[in-house]
């Protein structure tokens, strides 16, 4: 047997398969001269801040000069971050994102009397000035964003200080990073041709869907091994994260983590308790769908890691890395020739980190800011997961493209709430491009099956992740330690009350939380569940060829934080305080598994 496979170094990746950088800063002198000019302009705020709210012109003043501020420093630490993803391992890069991290707290720090300056101008002020200086007017949204904070914002010296331990209070995150990212030596296990290959987060993502049970098996065994050894040092950074949420949100007055979360995009509570209460009132079909699972595996036991293997004979649906693209631009083509123009430059000016490599960051995301490219980091590998996954990230790239070309830097964002939608949307039209075009059986429940895990993964696991997210907070507020042994005796129960009788809950999927890094990311998980929702009647609608329902989904993406999110899909045709968009996907789910149940008698199964 031939020695274990291993993934490139970053030097060994053809260069047009790695994202082109230098668009941001040509060379390190260009990024050095960014950096002190970070520190430079930093000099001029207390000047600002000094005279900040004596005329209409300093309020704009002001204004202007911290957020020219942060639009420098954020292209710093974009950059600088990318660089570090693109190969953890590397000290220089993880010096360089090190030392941007300190800068961004420390504009943060230094910008922090900006918001309690505007909070303690009455309205009366506020209008007497927007009506002295024009320009100010461009911040109207802006203004109102923050100012609808009152309440929930401290005094200029005490934000300051919370904002100096940005840094601080990052620390277990970026720990839990280099661990995961970096750290882990993960053990060699053998693939299904039988070849002993190095696991990584991506080869794991393969594996774990292997139609032969010991590959899977094995695969499965092997990475809750490795969490399983460092799960009390990962229990630690996670409890730590944890205590910064419930610390900033006591800080600022919030009735609790979850409250502070949804407050900073104005999405009411009531938005998350929906999910959770649709999302348990539906475990039924979940079970259904895993009971149907187990049938047709045709094993005397149903384990986690069986819920990712293909319930039938694997067609072709393979792709390399080019066909993807190809596929991606038809399926998309229903949003536009406009749309499908700037996708198409996403793929010709290397937008896209494409392979997986040494110490390269694990999973996909899309990353930039406002004048830099909406850059994609994938970690490829030939099959119809990694062509979800690129237009999953492509619907985020145009989100952002859109957004930064149509709206001025103050609104040139958009909030995680509203980010999940365009994605998801994207994995949606792909779907209805795929059943729309194949009429083999086969194919057909192929594509089923992977719209039907792809839900019970997006919807009914990310809605199990958000109930965790909510118990591990509520433990901390109420003293309880959270410790190893009591999230993995929770997490499991919870895992089992989701997947029901059907399957084995093994002892290995309680340690699930140890590897999920978003739960570090303060309440970001719930929206993945409702930005697929919501996708799944947008994208019903645009496929329809309905110009309008095009257009109204375009605006979207234009609109960035121009208003709140909630308003800009109202804009887009789904009220999310309302519950009809669950409902809908339910029946669209619940649809395709009874197409499902109809096609898996007339395919072959393993």
């Amino acid at each position: 047997m031939g020695a274990p496979q291993q993934l490139p170094t970053r030097e060994q990746v053809p260069t047009a398969l790695t994202w082109d950088l230098t668009p941001i800063y040509a060379d390190q002198a260009a990024f050095d001269a960014d950096l002190a000019q970070v520190k430079a302009d930093l000099t001029k705020l207390p000047a600002l801040a000094e005279a900040f709210t004596t005329s209409a012109d300093t309020v704009l003043a002001g204004i202007e000069g911290v957020l020219a501020l942060y639009r420098r420093v954020e292209k710093v630490a974009v950059y600088a971050s990318l660089k570090s993803d693109q190969d953890t391992g590397n000290g220089t890069y993880a010096a360089l994102d090190d030392q941007a991290g300190s800068l961004v707290a420390k504009v943060s720090a230094a910008a922090a009397w900006l918001e309690p300056a505007l909070i303690k101008l009455s309205p009366a002020q506020l209008d007497t000035f927007l009506d002295e200086n024009v320009k100010l007017r461009d911040y109207r949204h802006f203004l109102d964003t923050i100012r609808l904070q009152k309440g929930h914002v401290l005094s200029a010296s005490e934000e300051a200080l919370l904002a100096g331990a940005g840094d601080i209070f990052d620390a277990s995150a970026k720990t839990f990073g280099v661990l995961n990212n970096a750290d882990f030596d993960f053990p060699v296990v053998q693939n299904e041709a039988g070849d002993d290959v190095k696991l990584s987060q991506g080869i794991y993502g393969v594996l774990i869907q292997s139609v032969k049970p010991e590959v899977r098996q094995q695969a499965f065994k092997a990475l809750y091994q490795v969490y399983h050894q460092f799960r009390r040092t990962l229990a630690s950074t996670l409890a730590s994260q944890v205590k910064v949420h419930n610390f900033n949100a006591q800080a600022h007055h919030y009735p609790d983590a979850r409250a502070a979360a949804l407050a900073g995009n104005q999405i009411p509570t009531t938005v998350y308790d929906s999910l959770v209460t649709a999302v348990d009132d539906h475990l039924d079909l979940l079970h259904r769908y895993v009971a149907l699972r187990k049938s047709i595996l045709g094993v005397p036991e149903l384990h986690m890691y069986d819920m990712y293997t293909p319930l039938t004979a694997k067609p072709n649906l393979n792709y390399t890395y080019e066909e993807a693209q190809t596929t991606a631009l038809k399926a998309l083509s229903v949003l536009g020739s406009d749309y499908v123009k700037h996708v198409k430059t996403a793929f010709n000016s290397r937008w896209i980190d494409v392979v997986e490599n040494k110490g390269k960051r694990s999973g996909a995301y899309s990353s930039g800011m406002y004048d830099t490219a909406p850059y994609m980091l994938l970690n490829w590998q030939d099959n119809i997961d990694n062509l979800y996954t690129l237009v999953h990230e492509m619907g985020h790239s145009m989100h952002s493209y859109y957004t930064t070309h149509t709206q001025p830097y103050q609104y040139g964002d958009y909030s995680i709430f509203v980010a999940e939608i365009a994605s998801t949307t994207n994995e949606n039209l792909l779907t209805n491009y795929l059943l729309a075009h194949e009429t083999d059986p086969q194919v057909r429940a192929y594509i089923l099956n992977y719209y039907l895990d792809g839900f019970k993964g997006t919807v009914y696991r990310q809605t199990q992740f958000a109930e965790f997210e909510q118990w591990i907070h509520e433990q901390d507020v109420n003293g309880v330690a959270l410790t190893a042994d009591t999230m993995s005796d929770f997490y499991g129960r919870l895992n089992q009350r989701y997947y029901g009788d059907a399957v084995v809950s093994d002892p290995q999927i309680a340690d699930e939380w140890a590897r999920i890094p978003h739960f570090y990311y303060n309440y970001y998980v719930y929206q993945y569940a409702t930005g697929f929702a919501a996708a799944s009647t947008l994208a019903q609608r645009v496929s329809t060829d309905d110009s309008a329902a095009v257009q109204a989904y375009l605006g979207y993406l234009k609109a960035g934080s121009s208003d709140f999110p909630i308003e800009v899909m109202r804009g887009a045709g789904v009220d999310m305080t309302k519950t009809a968009y669950l409902t809908d996907a339910f029946q669209v789910f619940a649809d395709r598994l009874a197409e499902f149940e109809q096609l898996v008698g007339k395919v072959d199964a393993h």
